[in-house]
């Protein structure tokens, strides 16, 4: 993987531990590495090389060494940087991204973030000062865990590299495990082990004499800008798309691009083959199920384009990827569209060692039902409670005894939707396990240290902070700070780096996130009809008809699965002794849900949420339950997970 780890403490660190951190984390990735550590403090790195090769080492010294960062992502604008740099007087000895950073601190301290333009987790050591500055890139493209103790604090790229360190418990937060069942994610700025946190997207940490402060940085402005004239935005959208898609362009190493089919990453596949002297490379993964697969959409643009196209169907062998998966995923991660990704990077690095992709078009522009149904919400009265609750009671009945995307399975959850009061409707809306799911499924412990904790609280305050002023706008705010960075964007970062190949987002570039986010609502959503001015400004890029079919998304047929091929391995793994021991859960809920789904009922969520717990607890050897080699996880098939 792309990391970094490190140690900094008002004593001399250990620099063993350090190394060890360092070795997991190029459990992922071999190329590009470096370690220093001095009498204050330890940096170790792990970077995939992809621009400036040859003289890409780090940890990077500004002149006289006083101030050392390491750094993982890319800086897309470095090259103007550099040259800003040099006329300041600043010496760079590489011809890359990385040094950058000493020599911006530097110049402007703790404000340089707002020069950089890219995706970034770095550490910059001040010497002189004992300081040490900790930042995350605006959209959370890069990870970062923390964890502080007895004078000292320690951060990586991955979480299995602070594990390394003894002190560390690993102990699992109750807290984020209860957020984890209700979104599928830990998010931020939990982690699943206690006292360990994630630095959330577009905030600084800094750490000085022992103590650490945390803020924020950057947000969009999402307070409604003046009306637009249509055809001129939609002229403005493609020079957007196009100047990010550019700049992410330049690597020394082969580039290409995932191409779903979909308008997102069809877009950013035709704005890369409008600017590339060579066919652009494209990579695609389907289904056997057509309700999941959208390689013919894919391939009328790769033919568009005379594009080099390459797809895959996707028949995993399943016993054998989710061992894989739960290894790779330092928390517990439920989102399956983690499968098809990673078998869309794992064909993607035979030929290249960047992709780009369209993650973030949908945050940007409105793009899911989701949104259209919220920006409805305004004109949708609150039930009277007396009709309330029947309402939202048939609404989960309906939902949870129909297939995942039909009609009646739509039906349940508007029940649900409009039974639930205005502020609870998109945590409503986003939830796996409701609250009154998760208290029925819950072993005494939790119900003991989880009363009063509401997971809903986390959209209900980031909706409420919101300067959006519509459903909408607060909506898309709220997808910008949670289901993106803590969903979307792991996901991809860690299926990816599983791979050893870079992905790239130009919808994530900031300024074209600022740009969309002062849009009218009517330029998102509109009579039901999501993305539209992205769709209008794309279309005369894409093949007639294109942008406008029906969205697929990247699903898998969980439901199917857990009564085929995953049947046995759920009912083994969920109620088998080490799961019944651990006491987390009851025992006799679980076997229930368990059995209500193989009789038609369809709970593939939430016991896929489950499974993936179990999963990620086992191959991480995890205090409470049977553990497997860490080395041989990525091999291991049912019986290394099996108790």
């Amino acid at each position: 993987m792309c990391g970094i780890a490190g140690t900094a403490s008002l004593s001399r660190p250990d620099p063993a531990l350090v190394r060890r951190m360092c070795d997991v984390i190029s459990h992922r990735g071999p190329d590009g590495e470096g370690f220093h550590d001095d009498e204050h403090a330890s940096l170790g790195m792990r970077r995939l090389a992809i621009i400036d090769v040859a003289h890409g080492d780090q940890p990077v010294y500004n002149e006289n060494g006083r101030v050392a960062a390491v750094f993982n992502g890319e800086i897309y604008n470095f090259a103007e940087l550099r040259e800003e740099l040099a006329r300041q007087g600043h010496r760079l000895r590489g011809a890359g991204d990385s040094e950058c950073l000493v020599h911006l601190y530097e110049q402007y301290g703790d404000e340089m973030v707002h020069r950089l333009r890219g995706m970034f987790a770095f550490a910059v050591w001040d010497r002189d000062r004992r300081r040490l500055l900790l930042a995350r890139d605006r959209a959370g493209k890069k990870p970062l865990y923390w964890w502080a103790d007895a004078g000292a604090i320690r951060f990586a790229s991955e979480l299995k590299s602070l594990a390394q360190d003894p002190a560390l418990r690993r102990e699992i937060d109750p807290v984020a495990l209860h957020h984890y069942l209700s979104y599928q994610y830990v998010p931020a700025p939990w982690s699943i082990f206690q006292g360990v946190h994630k630095l959330p997207p577009a905030h600084l940490l800094v750490w000085e004499d022992g103590r650490s402060s945390v803020r924020r940085y950057w947000r969009p402005d999402r307070t409604p800008g003046p009306p637009v004239d249509e055809r001129e935005a939609e002229e403005r959208l493609r020079e957007l798309l196009l100047e990010a898609t550019r700049l992410r362009m330049v690597s020394e190493r082969p580039i290409g691009a995932f191409l779903s089919g979909g308008v997102d990453s069809s877009a950013v596949v035709a704005a890369m083959a409008m600017q590339s002297a060579e066919p652009v490379k494209t990579f695609c993964v389907g289904f056997e199920d057509d309700r999941y697969d959208e390689r013919h959409k894919a391939r009328m643009v790769a033919e568009r384009y005379a594009t080099d196209h390459h797809e895959l169907v996707v028949t995993p062998d399943l016993l054998d990827v989710l061992p894989r998966l739960a290894w790779h995923f330092d928390e517990p991660f439920a989102d399956s569209s983690a499968i098809p990704s990673f078998y869309v990077a794992q064909m993607s690095r035979r030929h290249v060692t960047v992709a780009l992709n369209g993650d973030g078009g949908d945050e940007c522009f409105g793009g899911y039902r989701r949104h259209a149904l919220m920006a409805r919400a305004g004109r949708m009265p609150s039930l009277p409670r007396a009709f309330a609750g029947p309402c939202g009671r048939a609404g989960t009945l309906v939902a949870e005894r129909s297939e995942f995307g039909g009609l009646p399975r739509r039906l349940g959850r508007l029940m649900q939707f409009a039974a639930a009061p205005p502020a609870e409707r998109y945590p409503r809306l986003m939830s796996c396990f409701t609250p009154e799911q998760k208290w029925r499924i819950y072993g005494d412990v939790l119900r003991e240290r989880l009363a009063g904790v509401d997971s809903h609280a986390l959209l209900r305050d980031a909706f409420d902070s919101s300067a959006a002023g519509t459903d909408l706008g607060r909506v898309l705010d709220v997808d910008t700070l949670t289901y993106l960075p803590d969903d979307l964007l792991v996901k991809v970062d860690i299926t990816t780096m599983a791979n050893s190949l870079e992905a790239r987002s130009p919808f994530l570039d900031h300024h074209l996130m600022e740009w969309a986010a002062r849009l009218p609502d009517s330029c998102k959503v509109r009579g039901g009809h999501t993305k539209v001015l992205l769709k209008r400004a794309v279309a005369p890029w894409l093949p007639p008809g294109l942008a406008h079919l029906p969205k697929q998304g990247f699903g898998v047929p969980l439901a199917a699965w857990l009564r085929g091929e995953l049947r046995e391995l759920a009912f083994d793994v969920l109620t088998d002794h080490t799961a019944r021991v651990r006491g987390l859960f009851r025992p006799a809920a679980v076997r229930e849900l368990l059995q209500r789904h193989m009789d038609g009922g369809d709970h593939g969520s939430r016991l896929w949420t489950l499974l993936q717990f179990e999963l990620w607890h086992r191959a991480h050897g995890v205090p409470g339950g049977a553990a497997v080699e860490a080395n041989a996880c990525p091999a291991s098939r049912l019986a290394h997970i099996k108790e």
